[in-house]
């Protein structure tokens, strides 16, 4: 089975479309939720990703505080922004289909959660020591996050050893995973490492290979749409930075 890994859509709809395209084929996807936020393509996004078949999506922190889950105070301005912006764009459906993510999944031996598998919502795994923290926290080898928006991967040296590394990954190059690790596959919809090109992974069941991919679309047409909608200029000009 080859299974596509993404996270952070955040209403990119041009993003989320170049990816589907990118890496075919497969079998099924994960999605690792923020399906929402920021972007000018909330309804589009989520109903591209209802359509797939073996959709497998967890629920992210925009998408919980567009239920009312999570105070948007804890939100920057920009955020609250796209939040209040979506309160009147969702549709009800897409709504249904939010609040019945589940925050934290385990498919074929991988766990699956937003944040960390500590905190699935909230906490951002962005170094060794936290990442050491959550080791503990799932009972699979592997453990897929987004939120961070960086790509990477965190892996003990050896099993049940308390040395953690923090790995780059190279993309198109496949790799294995032989010891516990937390493995972040970056933002398909916002991305923040300097690349601006949409980002996902690719596992494959049979090899147990990863690989980690990045692929190019209409940055432009995005932002205008995100400036015709109203929505904070932040959100348009870091699509080109990505940052």
């Amino acid at each position: 089975m080859r299974f596509l890994i993404v996270s952070d859509i955040h209403a990119n709809l041009a993003a989320l479309s170049a990816v589907l395209e990118d890496a075919k084929p497969y079998d099924g996807v994960w999605c690792l939720g923020d399906v929402v936020g920021y972007g000018p393509d909330p309804n589009e996004c989520i109903e591209r990703l209802r359509a797939l078949p073996e959709l497998k999506c967890i629920k992210g922190n925009h998408d919980a505080a567009i239920l009312g889950e999570i105070d948007r105070n804890a939100f920057n301005y920009e955020a609250r922004a796209s939040l209040d912006w979506l309160e009147s764009k969702l549709k009800p459906a897409n709504r249904r289909w939010l609040a019945n993510l589940d925050e934290r999944l385990e498919q074929d031996g991988i766990t699956l959660v937003h944040g960390s598998p500590r905190n699935p919502i909230w906490e951002y795994v962005m170094d060794v020591q936290t990442a050491r923290q959550n080791m503990s926290q799932f009972a699979t080898q592997v453990c897929l996050v987004g939120h961070s928006h960086i790509p990477c991967v965190f892996q003990q040296e050896e099993d049940g050893q308390e040395s953690i590394r923090l790995y780059a990954m190279a993309p198109e190059v496949a790799f294995q995973l032989e010891h516990r690790a937390i493995l972040n596959p970056g933002s398909v919809g916002q991305p923040r490492d300097h690349d601006p090109r949409a980002a996902y992974v690719v596992y494959d069941t049979r090899s147990a290979d990863w690989t980690y991919h990045r692929v190019e679309y209409d940055i432009i047409k995005v932002q205008a749409r995100i400036r015709a909608a109203g929505l904070p200029e932040r959100h348009a000009s870091r699509l080109e930075s990505g940052l």
